[in-house]
């Protein structure tokens, strides 16, 4: 085969590749960029790729060229030489400026990723496992993030939907425009904190604080993930930040603070019916991921809820292994800090009194309040 007969059907078989792509509408390329940083991110991408696209051409371009062309079949003999020191000096100028090209762009986009000083407001993101937690420090509002997904998508037995395991049921707010400094740190492992439209990738260590930068030009949903693995949930614990008007999000602050002014009362006793009702919206957010919908578990790693031993004993053992953890089972973390006193004393009547048990007696906010102290 002659080699400009190669190159035609090469060049047909990329062709006949590249519309087979484009009927298909894959994305291949990185998200649409939602901030200044991330567009900086996304114009350094593209400069390093059309670099690289242009070595590998020319050096697997060049090197097919000699192989073909000067193959001993059609009479060429093997050349000797010794070292030039033209071509030595080449070889090594021509990378360092490659390198200085690329590097400059890539030293002050890093430097700007690391810039997050003068915030207009400012988040705590805490990983757990398997879900974050947010703090917006400058307005004193604070909720947990869970994965929305119904489980019946995850276990396939229902049509997954169109945003499947990128949907939780309390979304990040931040106003377009704003400066949000986030600040990253975890409870248990190591997560991660990532959204690409926003430019934002951040390790999240226990016991450490690590912050990151954006400021949102658009309104609208973006979504990310935890990018750290960090357990047997890892894949479920998404991260969602919705960019509002200033006016929107005034709004959705003052909406947050009268539903925590309207929280319940601790200090009151609330009937088994009551408590029942609110534990099982905390059982379903907090604990089914590892005790399961029916509360059969997977033991050992994760005992039953029905006919558990802890469960079915007394209330204060059952209070004390929730509220502080397990230091025989390390996987029983301590939600002692994670939910209030109500969301605790409901979530344990629940346990106590569904999912095939039936003790008959509840626990009040004031039992976890006094096992606190």
């Amino acid at each position: 085969m002659r080699f400009s007969t190669f190159l035609r059907l090469g060049w047909l078989c990329a062709t006949m590749a590249a519309s087979g792509i484009a009927a298909a509408e894959l994305q291949w390329n990185l998200q649409r960029p939602n901030t200044a940083l991330a567009q900086d991110i996304y114009d350094l991408h593209v400069l390093i790729m059309w670099i690289i696209t242009v070595i590998f051409v020319g050096v697997f371009g060049f090197m097919f060229y000699a192989i073909v062309r000067h193959r001993k079949s059609v009479g060429h003999k093997a050349a000797h030489f010794h070292e030039s020191t033209t071509v030595e000096i080449m070889w090594t100028v021509v990378p360092f400026l490659i390198l200085v090209v690329m590097a400059w762009p890539a030293t002050k986009t890093l430097l700007a990723m690391r810039d997050t000083g003068q915030p207009d407001m400012t988040i705590k993101a805490t990983g757990f496992q398997w879900k974050w937690g947010y703090e917006y420090l400058d307005e004193g509002i604070k909720f947990y993030s869970v994965l929305a997904t119904p489980r019946d998508q995850i276990e396939g037995s229902a049509e997954k939907g169109e945003h499947y395991l990128l949907e939780v049921d309390n979304p990040v707010v931040v106003p377009v425009g704003s400066k949000v400094r986030v600040l990253v740190t975890a409870n248990d492992v190591l997560h991660a904190w990532y959204v690409p439209a926003l430019a934002v990738k951040q390790d999240a260590i226990p016991g450490f604080i690590r912050d990151a930068w954006f400021r949102a030009d658009r309104p609208g949903i973006y979504r990310g993930q935890c990018a750290e693995l960090c357990g047997k949930e890892h894949g479920f614990m998404p991260i969602v930040v919705k960019v509002v008007t200033q006016d929107e999000y005034k709004a959705w602050v003052s909406q947050q603070k009268q539903g925590a002014s309207a929280a319940f009362d601790p200090k009151r006793a609330y009937t088994l019916a009551e408590l029942k009702t609110e534990g099982e919206k905390v059982y379903r957010t907090h604990c089914v991921v590892c005790h399961q919908p029916d509360g059969k578990g997977m033991p050992p790693t994760f005992p039953p809820i029905t006919g558990g031993r802890i469960t079915t004993g007394p209330k204060a053992g059952h209070i004390e292994i929730v509220l502080n953890g397990s230091k025989r089972n390390p996987m029983m973390v301590a939600w002692g800090p994670q939910l209030s006193d109500f969301e605790l004393a409901a979530v344990l009547t629940y346990q106590r009194n569904a999912l095939g048990n039936s003790k008959g007696d509840s626990v009040q906010p004031a039992e976890i309040i006094a096992a606190r102290n």
